[in-house]
């Protein structure tokens, strides 16, 4: 089963610069104007100009570097920023399902939950997305100008998920978006989870089975940088098989996250998103 585990994934999730200028300094200038009388000879002792001199000095360069990123792998609450919009804060729970569990549950999402393939729409081209995806709820969901009709017949397996992190986080959730990751070429490009249809602030729950990938969320930079996130924080979180991710408060709306295979492996169906 540890092979199997390797080669396959599920994951998911529920909703419910400062600028220098040089500065130079004024040159030095006569206080008046020198007039010479007929007959007189000027000599060096007599009269002559200020030796104080224009020095010209380079403009210092400020030296900008891309901030290293922050690695979350231990289970805790983490506060990653603070804003006007408020905190952002993620709760790491590795090995929510215990390992014996998440075998059977992997095994059982892959062969049950009908796995779609769709097609997007980016910049008014249309393309496959990289992965399969499966949804639940009472509700359509439409993201990234694709629409996810109604389904309310959740799967017991998923409907049981779902349960067990309600009792443990506190959060009541209302719909399922379910990721199925195939190889190392499929992947969920950086995005927020900020649809209208999911409120203000969701809470959403990534339930990850399978191998490993790294969940990885920069911050939005602010106006100034014109969409620029060259120097923007980072956060990498290592998801391995059986783990609950949550994201609170302003993450959706001051984060993007991703997720892609950074090294081959085999098959990996990945599983789940809700939020509310």
């Amino acid at each position: 089963m540890e092979d199997k585990r390797r080669r396959t994934r599920v994951q998911g999730a529920w909703a419910g610069s400062a600028k220098s200028q040089a500065v130079a300094q004024p040159a030095t200038s006569a206080k008046g104007h020198l007039h010479q009388r007929p007959g007189q000879t000027w000599t060096n002792q007599e009269h002559h100009l200020s030796d104080k001199q224009f020095v010209f000095k380079e403009p210092q360069q400020v030296v900008r570097t891309a901030p290293e990123p922050r690695v979350i792998d231990k289970e805790g609450v983490y506060e990653i920023s603070l804003s006007s919009t408020g905190i952002s804060r993620v709760r790491l729970y590795p090995g929510f399902v215990d390992l014996k569990e998440a075998d059977w549950v992997l095994e059982q999402l892959c062969r049950d939950v009908p796995w779609k393939q769709r097609t997007g729409i980016r910049e008014d081209v249309t393309y496959q997305q990289p992965r399969l995806t499966a949804w639940y709820g009472e509700l359509p969901y439409t993201y990234s100008r694709i629409t996810m009709e109604p389904n309310p017949h959740w799967h017991p397996v998923l409907r049981t998920l779902k349960n067990q992190i309600e009792e443990n986080t506190g959060h009541t959730f209302n719909s399922l978006l379910c990721n199925l990751y195939r190889n190392e070429k499929d992947s969920v490009d950086w995005h927020s989870d900020d649809e209208p249809s999911l409120g203000r602030c969701p809470v959403i729950a990534s339930l990850s089975f399978g191998a490993m990938r790294t969940f990885e969320m920069r911050k939005k930079p602010p106006p100034e940088e014109h969409g620029d996130y060259t120097y923007v924080e980072r956060v990498k979180i290592p998801l391995a098989h059986g783990t609950l991710l949550i994201m609170e408060g302003a993450t959706q709306a001051d984060w993007q996250a991703e997720e892609s295979a950074r090294h081959p492996r085999g098959p990996e169906p990945a599983l789940l998103r809700q939020g509310r």
